[in-house]
């Protein structure tokens, strides 16, 4: 019945076809005008599927937590009415048995102190009343729908997904997100719906309602987030994109600190930067209303960063937020950094004490090379990534492939992020170390198999084919790089450059470069491809909707645009091209 109503829509809506191109992706299709009057990018693709991966895997986890706490009820209630029925057949009991079984009493009802205050850390809540009542489909707001394609796809691809409403604050991105939902039949007619609002308006009257908030904005989302964090009910999970690379990544590093209460610095690791300043960002706003933030999944593609974080709410639970938050110090000379830990605990008597951060941790001048020092953030410094939801995310796009139109880059991001070492905040570039020496660079498998055998651990990372997290001391590091350049003698350089000043330094730690059984990832040793390349040109960002395209975005959309746009006007005729700019109020002249 689906698909004849699909068809149906389809053929109602031919008349028309001639001024559209239909696009499907996923189970999806959309309808996308020849004039550039709502924003789509192809490239997204990669976000949108990675997205649904989460998704999926999110409502699975819901459902476990969902059916773990009931047992956990069950079970304290079975114990609780188990001693009331030994109570009422032993009235005459001992003394002492009745203080055991009133501690026992006092016991279970700490447990279901417990799990009441664990309930509001969980994705849903209870309902009240006799009976189990079965678990409600998540409901999912999309913010910024645009064409309406992620929400469609949502509706049309996850199996157990409830309401899917989009939003949007242009009426030319409303009529084409509704005229969408009708193209794509009966199953999106039922759960999609469209309003024409402002985001930040419905999120904050609608608190605590949507089990899914994502935020995929044209560029910073730092004006959504504070109503999308009141959005979300406890347990929820908050979607974000941010595309504004330039502004975290140190560019402007002033208009970075207005938007997101942190300073950039411009050093290799700065895409991995970006993600921490914008959880950091996240978690800054979540604590305003007593709530914090669990990063799942935080991912650098394309020109864009996207962190997937779970948002639960305990007063006592957002105290640690200082412990997860750090400065970073970088050296001017040479790629030594180092974190400052912004609160630290103490603990005392069973309590726990929230102090500041000691510091300084690291002198006016590098130890290193005698430069002075850049300071930037805060920024998260805790995991970004939970290792169990990656392997299942992983998993789940792995059996399903076909369903994936960006299967081949995804699985090898989600590839290489479950190799990534989890507690290591940001990372080095071998690259840039032997620049700085003025050295010839060791292989990968050799640096990484001396930082094994030194006792510490290494691993890759998905923001850079070239980056190498370490658990390893700056000191350690340079007295490895000593050691090769030992083995392989460089030019001799002026005194003051910092490679001079390192190098003059002899050794403390004698590195020993044999290879290490661990010097290759296991995706690398099965000869896993993990860091692709774009599948076409012009593969990135696209001109913001309503914009004209002119001869200037070749360089951006490709030649092929232009053409598009340029035969679309040749066809019209003068008249009505004249009467569509006046009747519509996006464009621009």
């Amino acid at each position: 019945m689906g698909e004849k109503e699909k068809q149906g829509s389809k053929t109602v809506s031919s008349s028309d076809l001639s001024d559209y191109t239909i696009i499907k992706e996923g189970e999806a299709e959309i309808l996308m005008h020849a004039k550039n009057e709502v924003f789509y990018n192809k490239t997204q693709v990669n976000n949108r599927d990675i997205s649904i991966a989460v998704l999926r895997t999110f409502i699975s986890k819901r459902k476990q937590e969902y059916e773990t706490l009931l047992s956990r009820r069950t079970k304290a209630v079975q114990k609780v009415s188990s001693e009331n029925a030994s109570n009422l057949e032993a009235p005459t009991e001992s003394n002492t048995h009745n203080e055991k079984s009133n501690g026992e009493c006092e016991e279970s009802e700490e447990i279901t102190q417990e799990e009441s205050c664990s309930i509001s850390e969980e994705p849903v809540t209870i309902p009240e009343g006799k009976g189990r009542r079965e678990l409600k489909p998540p409901k999912v707001l999309e913010a910024l729908s645009a064409s309406g394609l992620r929400a469609l796809r949502y509706a049309r691809e996850v199996e157990a997904i409830g309401q899917v409403v989009a939003l949007d604050n242009d009426k030319a991105s409303v009529e084409a997100c509704r005229r969408n939902i009708k193209f794509n039949g009966s199953v999106a007619c039922a759960k999609v719906e469209s309003n024409l609002t402002d985001a930040r308006v419905y999120m904050l009257t609608h608190p605590k309602e949507f089990d899914v908030v994502d935020l995929d904005p044209y560029g910073s989302p730092s004006a959504f987030l504070d109503s999308a964090v009141q959005s979300v009910v406890d347990g929820g999970m908050l979607m974000c994109t941010a595309t504004d690379m330039a502004v975290l990544c140190g560019g402007n590093g002033e208009v970075c600190y207005s938007k997101y209460g942190s300073y950039p610095l411009r050093g290799k690791y700065c895409h991995e930067m970006a993600l921490r300043i914008l959880l950091a960002c996240i978690e800054s706003h979540a604590n305003r209303y007593k709530r914090y933030i669990v990063p799942v999944l935080s991912v650098q593609m394309d020109f864009y960063v996207r962190v997937f974080v779970r948002i639960f709410t305990s007063a006592s639970a957002m105290k640690n937020t200082p412990l997860k938050l750090s400065y970073v110090y970088q050296c001017t000379g040479c790629d030594s950094f180092h974190l400052q830990p912004f609160g630290r605990t103490v603990s005392k008597n069973n309590s726990i004490r929230y102090l500041p951060g000691f510091g300084p941790v690291v002198p006016q001048e590098c130890t290193d090379c005698g430069k002075k020092y850049n300071m930037g953030g805060p920024i998260w410094s805790a995991p970004i990534h939970d290792q169990e939801w990656v392997t299942s995310i992983l998993a789940d796009v792995k059996s399903m492939k076909d369903r994936y139109p960006a299967y081949d880059r995804i699985s090898a991001v989600l590839t290489t992020i479950s190799e990534e070492l989890p507690d290591v905040p940001l990372f080095l570039s071998l690259h840039n170390l032997c620049a700085t020496l003025k050295c010839t660079s060791p292989s990968a498998v050799i640096f990484r198999s001396a930082v094994i055998n030194a006792g510490y651990r290494i691993s890759g990372t998905h923001v850079n084919p070239l980056g190498l997290k370490s658990d390893a001391p700056m000191d350690v590091i340079w007295d490895i790089m000593r050691c090769w350049v030992k083995n392989h003698p460089v030019k001799a350089q002026p005194p003051e450059l910092a490679g001079s000043v390192i190098l003059a330094k002899e050794p403390v730690l004698q590195a020993n470069f044999a290879r290490a059984v661990a010097s290759l990832s296991k995706a690398q040793a099965k000869k896993i491809a993990r860091f692709l390349p774009n599948p076409e040109r012009h593969w990135g960002p696209k001109l913001r909707a309503g914009r004209q395209i002119t001869s200037k975005h070749v360089s951006l959309l490709g030649p092929q645009a232009l053409n598009g746009i340029n035969h679309h006007e040749e066809g019209c005729d003068e008249p009505q091209a004249k009467r569509k700019k006046t009747e519509d109020p996006t464009s621009v002249s």
